[in-house]
């Protein structure tokens, strides 16, 4: 779907910080913003009450706002504006997610979402030698592109520039190395 006419005007008016401008863009989105926050966190077993559900919607139109707008300005109009911060909010929500300090309150499905995202066992993820062990057991790219993510909390388009890959491809080298670690992990715990 191609951007609206009703939101072009209405990011131009935000970038632009014209009066009521983000006030209107908040109206307009914050109910996709709150049903991307419950749909993330239940998508990950995470229980989240309403404070937290509301801490996160914030966390998202902030970072919206920072740096003069960038996440708008970074905009292409190649797809509706709603697509874009749906991809946009569920980001931030997972890294808001994963970096909670109080592991405690996470479901067993959710600790295994966790592990599954930083590509080790959550014993693991508490130490950072025990990271650096396992990352030893991957080589060239596989294990720049996971330190970088993991340990650096480099964004994807920044991995990409780095190693020199297309941004899209660095998913799919953290899903190959994530695979390795946790074969890696069986066969340890098996032996």
């Amino acid at each position: 779907m191609a951007l609206s006419e009703i939101d072009r005007n209405l990011l131009e008016r935000c970038l632009e910080q014209k009066p009521r401008a983000w006030e209107d863009f908040v109206d307009r989105f914050m109910g996709l913003v709150v049903h991307v926050v419950g749909h993330t966190a239940q998508a990950g077993s995470f229980r989240i009450s309403a404070a937290d559900r509301d801490d996160l919607t914030a966390d998202v139109f902030l970072n919206i706002v920072k740096d003069d707008f960038a996440v708008l300005r970074h905009f292409r109009g190649q797809s509706s504006l709603a697509t874009y911060l749906t991809v946009v909010a569920r980001r931030i929500v997972v890294k808001a997610l994963l970096r909670r300090k109080d592991t405690a309150q996470l479901t067993d499905a959710a600790t295994q979402y966790v592990a599954d995202f930083r590509g080790v066992h959550e014993e693991h993820v508490v130490q950072r030698d025990e990271v650096e062990r396992l990352l030893s057991e991957l080589e060239g790219i596989e294990a720049t592109v996971v330190r970088m993510y993991h340990l650096e909390e480099k964004s994807y388009q920044e991995i990409g520039q780095a190693v020199g890959v297309a941004e899209n491809s660095v998913g799919p080298i953290l899903s190959r190395a994530r695979g390795k670690l946790r074969r890696l992990n069986v066969n340890q715990a098996a032996g």
